[in-house]
């Protein structure tokens, strides 16, 4: 009875009411939207049944139909999450938090629903614990501007879209559980392909964009065989996950499986099944998430083997590919007193993890005093988490069918404590949304340039495959001899082999 109920509750963010602006039929019914900086706008489009009480924990369901026309003019709630710290660059506005949070929302200018103009799928980032699709830094509008349909998703974060536990695995018919936010994403591109048309969209030309966790779960979905005929574009900004993700379930594994960490989540909210979980209030659910690393499992069906492993073997998606990273991503992860200020305690530090290739790590990053040393430090962590996996990605990319194009943005933007950030984890976002006026910041004429600049790389990537176009600096795509990269900052131009001392050396130390 209480997955009937849960599937009843009506939407928060959209009311039922008379015909409004643009009125559009959609999956559930019709939907009137709103004029956000000139283009129509619709918020808060469900598409999936609100995922709460029996449905906490199952794959999306659908949509659950409405009578009249629902009013899409304020964004969905967005997933029970923690806050980002008070002091943190990443710290946005309050917004409601529902488990009732799986919303979508679409800017356009179409003219007429036979536009046929490229769709932009944006998932956003937050370590797969934070965020949502309704960040005013993805509002769509201006992007909507430059010909193209821009969706922003919400999907379940944190154990509510990572947790996997036995009997969750042996209620699903799949024998699968804990990667539902990736099934909520893919719920949200089926959304698009059986509705977007109506928005003046291609459904034949989606391209799905992130950045961070965002930029993962692009990773992600072009491994999972789920999104065949979904993805005809992808662009990642500053993540991949060729780590090694925990097997679902393995008798004879040595590493905990991700049906353990289920277990032992459970334990820590003195639940001793799923029926029990499931009442506990979602508050309990975000707090204990604090105490464990959930993430995509390999499950057999929507992963059916690692990531790193599926790219290899060129089983993943095989689409046009546009990717990159950041010169100074780790810069908002690391206080500058986190830094080692001697080098006996830097040595000390890259002894702890490298063992006797320190030399060879300071060789490659370039440390001779202890003047390099907080280049170096950061370096490392960019590296390791960032600039390698990156490069990673557009090499097993680049032997496909399809052509991969790797940037690195260096564009320090004029925000506070700029001196030390530099161009940061996620600074190029506003840029490549035209949005550098929801920043706080007093943007330049260059700032300006650069951004009009990427926004028609981005739309282009999106209309065609490439991002090229007239007026632009020509953007080589990637091979694996020349390793041409576009770098995008304070001048925009084509080079080679980037970081490859630094890189090269991370990845001889791999297995």
């Amino acid at each position: 009875m209480a997955r009937y109920i849960a599937v009843l509750i009506v939407c928060l963010s959209c009311s039922v009411s008379g015909a409004g602006e643009g009125t559009v039929s959609v999956t559930g019914g019709k939907i009137s939207g709103t004029i956000d900086d000139g283009v129509r706008c619709y918020k808060g489009i469900p598409f999936a049944a609100p995922p709460v009480g029996d449905l906490r924990w199952r794959e999306p369901q659908p949509v659950v139909p409405w009578q009249g026309v629902r009013e899409c003019s304020r964004f969905g709630p967005v997933c029970p999450q923690r806050p980002y710290p008070e002091k943190s660059i990443y710290k946005s506005p309050k917004q409601p938090q529902s488990e009732d949070c799986l919303f979508l929302n679409v800017w356009t200018d179409a003219k007429s629903p036979d536009a046929r103009l490229p769709v932009m799928v944006w998932i956003h980032g937050g370590a797969l614990t934070r965020g949502s699709g309704s960040n005013q830094i993805y509002n769509g509008a201006a992007l909507a501007k430059q010909g193209v349909v821009v969706v922003t998703i919400n999907y379940r974060l944190g154990a509510l879209g990572y947790l996997a536990h036995s009997q969750l695995t042996a209620e699903s018919q799949h024998r699968s559980s804990g990667n539902y936010g990736v099934l909520d994403q893919l719920a949200a591109l089926r959304w698009v392909k059986q509705n977007i048309a109506a928005f003046g969209g291609d459904p034949g030309r989606v391209t799905i964009f992130g950045e961070s966790a965002g930029s993962w779960s692009v990773n992600t979905l072009l491994a999972t065989p789920l999104s065949r005929g979904l993805v005809h574009r992808a662009i990642g900004q500053s993540g991949a996950t060729f780590n090694r993700a925990p097997l679902l379930r393995d008798d004879e594994s040595d590493t905990k499986t991700a049906e353990q960490i289920g277990e032992e989540f459970a334990a820590e909210l003195q639940a001793d099944s799923i029926a029990e979980l499931r009442a506990k209030p979602v508050e309990e659910i975000v707090e204990a998430s604090r105490k464990f690393r959930l993430r995509t499992n390999i499950d057999g069906w929507v992963l059916p083997d690692q990531v790193a492993a599926i790219y290899k073997a060129a089983q993943h998606n095989d689409v046009p590919l546009l990717i990159g990273s950041n010169r100074d991503e780790w810069t908002a992860f690391t206080a500058p007193a986190a830094i080692p200020q001697t080098m006996a305690d830097f040595d000390q530090f890259i002894s702890a993890i490298y063992g006797d290739k320190l030399a060879a790590f300071k060789e490659a990053y370039g440390v001779e005093s202890e003047d390099d040393i907080k280049a170096a430090y950061l370096g490392r962590w960019r590296d390791v988490v960032f600039s390698l996996p990156m490069r990673t990605w557009a090499r097993n990319s680049a032997g496909g069918r399809s052509n991969a194009y790797l940037y690195y943005f260096t564009r320090v933007p004029p925000v506070k404590n700029h001196d030390y950030l530099g161009a940061y984890h996620a600074a190029e976002i506003a840029y490549v949304f035209s949005n550098l006026h929801r920043l706080s910041i007093d943007d330049t004429d260059l700032d300006r340039k650069l951004s009009k600049t990427m926004t028609a790389y981005w739309v282009n990537f999106a209309r065609t495959g490439n991002p090229n176009g007239p007026g632009l600096p020509h953007w080589p795509a990637y091979d694996q001899q020349q390793e041409h990269y576009l770098d995008l900052g304070e001048t925009v131009e084509a080079r080679r082999h980037l970081l490859k001392r630094q890189l090269d050396f991370l990845e001889s130390l791999q297995p």
